[in-house]
């Protein structure tokens, strides 16, 4: 998934200085992807925790209510790390606070905003920014949980 999502941006970066418009619609398309990796990423990692931890029947269970991760902004992440460990939790909390957890909310709300046909302002070095701050959380995630 992650070398999808590169690609994607690698393409984005060959528009160079096109059309604005289309710039922003690549911006726009890009925010969908992050978005997507941020929540298939935890539930894959968290599942997989569970698949290694568990007994089958409870990390069937588990990996069931986890696939179904949406909208998830800090606060929803922070319930999802906090319901294995409250320490992770604040570990997490501590790791994300400021442009990581910025980061996280802005890909959320403008995905919504653009799944619902509302206006965004997004550019690509801001989703890359975004993006960025995103695969920080992703990586110290997978260190957590493994």
């Amino acid at each position: 998934m992650r070398q999808r999502l590169d690609a994607a941006f690698n393409r984005a970066k060959l528009l160079g200085s096109a059309d604005f418009e289309l710039q922003a619609d690549f911006a726009r398309y890009l925010c969908i992807l992050v978005s997507g990796y941020i929540e298939t990423s935890v539930a894959e990692i968290t599942m997989e925790y569970c698949r290694n931890r568990a007994q089958p029947n409870v990390s069937n269970y588990a990996s069931r209510e986890l696939s179904r991760l949406q909208n998830l902004k800090a606060e929803r992440l922070l319930q999802v790390v906090g319901a294995f460990s409250p320490e992770w939790r604040e570990e997490i909390e501590n790791y994300i606070d400021g442009r990581r957890k910025d980061a996280l909310n802005a890909v959320i709300d403008l995905r919504n905003k653009i799944a619902h046909g509302e206006s965004v302002t997004l550019t690509y070095s801001r989703i890359r920014e975004y993006d960025a701050a995103i695969q920080e959380i992703v990586d110290f995630l997978t260190d957590r949980f493994s």
